[in-house]
């Protein structure tokens, strides 16, 4: 088996979107420091780096063999699967492993899991296959968020605050539809149907701004602070919309811009611990 190409499926420069919001999810349910080293966070911080990408892109890779073939994005940065039944064998397998954590948490953290599982699945697979229904696509990728809730809810022992799901909710929307703008010609000629190619790329950006500041207000009512670091998408988006930035480059830089947010996230949750 080729690690080599596992590795590239499993897409590192967005491992930290599953793994962060458990990080983040765990740090506001944790009522001490030595919360955030109980098993059941480790293990699903474990799980949510590598195997749940592995399993989430490895089953939209094998469902989208025939639309990748269009889309440049798979000669370069990520991986363009070739049949290899070795690869179905790691893919399934990480899904397995992905029912251990059930076994390591709490009843009130199931949902959020199934939830996962059942989205991540369904994005990509017949016969749901969200990604090529327009809307669709977009509110299904709120299967980001749900790790995030799960650690939450297993470590608080309690669901978490609504809001908090809704605004991150609405928050993974618009990364979805922002990072579906540079697919838009290759969908098109694939025949695939989603938002991005529906609204086409100017009213696309207007649908991220809208999305995201609706994610930023559902934030600030939980906190007022929070705005401050979920405006900046919006901001971010009309930048990109306005100026002269390549969408295929602005893509890029939003492990970067999303690493710097769940970080601020994740240190103002800590220094709650301290106050």
């Amino acid at each position: 088996m080729d690690l080599r190409y596992l590795l590239t499926l499993s897409r590192p420069r967005f491992w930290l979107y599953l793994a962060g919001p458990v990080l983040v999810g765990a740090t506001y349910a944790a009522t001490e420091l030595s919360d955030l080293t109980t098993p059941v966070v480790l293990a699903l911080a474990a799980y949510f780096l590598v195997p749940a990408n592995l399993f989430l892109y490895g089953v939209n890779d094998v469902f989208d063999r025939d639309v990748d073939e269009h889309n440049p994005k798979k000669e370069e940065k990520e991986a363009r699967y070739q049949g290899s039944r070795d690869v179905l064998v790691a893919v399934a397998a990480s899904g397995v492993l992905g029912l251990g954590t059930f076994a390591v948490t709490p009843a009130v953290a199931w949902p959020w899991l199934a939830g996962f599982f059942a989205l991540a699945v369904g994005y990509s697979a017949p016969p749901v296959r969200f990604k090529t229904t327009p809307l669709l696509d977009s509110a299904s990728n709120g299967l980001y968020v749900l790790p995030g809730a799960a650690a939450y809810a297993a470590l608080a022992g309690h669901h978490p605050p609504l809001l908090a799901v809704v605004g991150g909710w609405l928050w993974t929307m618009g990364m979805h539809t922002f990072s579906a703008i540079p697919d838009i010609q290759p969908d098109r000629e694939a025949g695939i149907r989603t938002t991005a190619t529906w609204l086409g790329e100017p009213r696309t950006y207007a649908y991220c701004v809208a999305v995201w500041t609706l994610a930023a207000l559902s934030f600030a009512l939980l906190d007022p602070r929070l705005l401050a670091v979920f405006a900046i998408y919006p901001v971010f988006c009309t930048w990109v919309a306005s100026a002269d930035v390549s969408v295929d480059r602005a893509y890029w830089w939003f492990p970067y811009l999303n690493g710097l947010a769940g970080m601020t996230l994740t240190l103002a949750g800590l220094w709650r611990l301290y106050g």
